[in-house]
């Protein structure tokens, strides 16, 4: 199946049936499904189309703020946008669970990608934060694993104080509540991304999580689980898809409306005086007289 990577904007050449989610698939960039959906959904949510990143316009005054996203699309991202990425665990450092007074309202945008899982609990607190720094309009784009039962499985819910030990050659949680009791937490869950090892918190729900974000005070939820193959997304299930979740109703700023249009102005200009320099040329001219253009 051909396709176009939306991530790097590279052809590809590759077997439908070999399509996974974490798997990458672009020969170029090496980018998965999971981050070509969640890009396609970001340009959905920002422009009200299928853009691949390289073709997405240059607003420098839409303001962004990644989670530790991965550097297929972190890079592309900061040249189209006023878009910094931040991680937990390294400069520059950012923790969703604590925010600073300065950072509210400020985004356009949020994309966190295989974020929320790792979060401490609880995971409300992060997706209140997440809508207390966006700007009314904004939107946060994001992926978690999540399991179409009916509740999210929280796997240290009185998580209090707490830290990793090594016993043998297992990685242990031992963790003292509120009320002083000591737990000990065995066969834990790991995930590697762009911050190293990520210990599993919780594995969602999608109707938890659609709770969650309405209850932060998210009015539009969206979920694209439809295929896209022109730009390789073939889902191979129907859970752990992109969401969306929007702070009131769609609008670009006045600032940002006025990047798009200056932009567009001056790719319409260059159109039409490749246009003109074309309509000198005796062979254009001649192929448009025989109906060949």
């Amino acid at each position: 199946m051909p396709f176009v990577c939306n991530v790097c904007g590279s052809s590809n050449q590759r077997s439908a049936e070999r399509f996974d989610r974490e798997e990458p698939s672009c020969g170029s960039c090496k980018a998965n499904v999971r981050m070509r959906a969640l890009l396609q959904a970001l340009s959905l949510e920002l422009f009200g189309m299928n853009l691949t990143l390289p073709e997405f316009p240059r607003v420098k005054s839409l303001r962004g703020l990644g989670l530790s996203d991965s550097v297929q699309y972190a890079d592309g991202l900061a040249a189209k946008f006023d878009y910094r990425n931040t991680f937990f665990h390294r400069e520059p450092f950012f923790d969703i669970t604590q925010l600073q007074d300065g950072d509210c309202g400020r985004y356009d945008f949020l994309v966190a990608s295989e974020v929320f899982e790792h979060v401490t609990p609880p995971a409300e607190t992060a997706f209140a934060n997440a809508y207390r720094l966006l700007r009314p309009g904004g939107v946060l784009a994001f992926t978690v694993p999540y399991s179409l039962e009916a509740t999210t499985a929280e796997r240290f819910p009185d998580l209090y104080e707490f830290g990793l030990a090594q016993v043998g050659d297992r990685t242990v949680l031992v963790n003292r509540t509120h009320g002083g009791e000591v737990q000990l937490f065995q066969d834990l869950i790991f995930h590697v991304g762009t911050s190293g090892r990520a210990l599993e918190m919780r594995e969602f729900s999608e109707s938890h999580l659609k709770s969650m974000l309405k209850a932060a005070g998210f009015g539009e939820v969206s979920i694209y689980g439809e295929d896209y193959p022109p730009y390789g997304i073939v889902h191979a299930e129907s859970c752990s898809l992109p969401m969306t979740a929007r702070k009131g109703s769609f609008g670009l700023s006045r600032e940002a409306t006025r990047d798009v249009m200056e932009q567009w102005t001056e790719l319409k200009q260059k159109f039409d005086r490749d246009m003109r320099r074309l309509g000198r040329s005796y062979w254009f001219r001649l192929g448009r007289k025989m109906g060949w253009l």
